[in-house]
């Protein structure tokens, strides 16, 4: 595949996975008549065989990523071709990983706020990218959170994530916050993570040895 029809690929994958997250939102906050359900149900239907035409298995790399590609565009938190991700998006400044974000009725848990798993994933995500960050990519070991305030639907959300020490080892330890944009110093959720960069042997049994740069702003994921 030249550079250009992958690029085009890449933006047939943001375009199916964006209209597939105004679909999955559509869906779940819909009140319309039973009859109209099941005619959208049979047309929805219709559309599952062409993609099942060609389809990867489990540890098969999707065609539009590669070992250049800092996240996979699959990925269910930051991943622009999954409907299932908000997505996030996340930027270092000053070596914290800032992640911005607004939730729909697909991640709602109690009414009006978002599933408490699914604060845990981003918050994981979040940790996975500071520790790309600081040089020290690696695997959730271990993610401790406390929820103190419920997390709001349908409002800009920010996250951060920090290294908390820089141990010449393999360990690495962090600390994430999710916020809203408009409030930024009263943390909702707080976590502490720790992440283990892989061995050789590790990686090479766990991902055939794919466990490469490229996954390494995903780490935890």
């Amino acid at each position: 595949m030249s550079d250009e029809e992958l690029r085009d690929r890449r933006r047939a994958v943001r375009e199916l996975g964006a209209s597939l997250r105004e679909l999955t939102e559509a869906a779940v906050s819909t009140e319309v008549d039973t009859g109209t359900l099941r005619e959208v149900t049979a047309r929805i239907r219709e559309l599952v065989p062409p993609l099942e035409a060609a389809t990867r298995g489990r540890g098969e790399p999707a065609t539009v990523d590669d070992d250049q590609r800092p996240r996979r565009m699959y990925n269910p938190a930051v991943g622009s071709g999954n409907p299932f991700a908000p997505p996030l998006r996340v930027e270092i400044v000053d070596g914290a990983a800032v992640g911005t974000c607004t939730l729909g009725l697909m991640h709602e848990g109690p009414p009006s706020y978002v599933h408490g798993g699914v604060s845990a994933m981003l918050l994981d995500q979040i940790l996975g990218h500071a520790h790309a960050a600081h040089g020290k990519p690696g695997m959730t070991v271990k993610l401790s959170l406390r929820y103190r305030r419920p997390v709001p639907l349908k409002t800009p959300l920010r996250l951060v994530g920090r290294v908390l020490d820089a141990p010449d080892g393999r360990w690495t330890n962090s600390v994430a916050t999710i916020a809203t944009e408009a409030d930024p110093d009263t943390v909702l959720v707080e976590a502490e993570g720790s992440f283990v960069a892989p061995s050789a042997e590790q990686a090479k049994r766990l991902f055939g040895g794919r466990f490469i740069s490229s996954t390494a702003r995903e780490a935890g994921s």
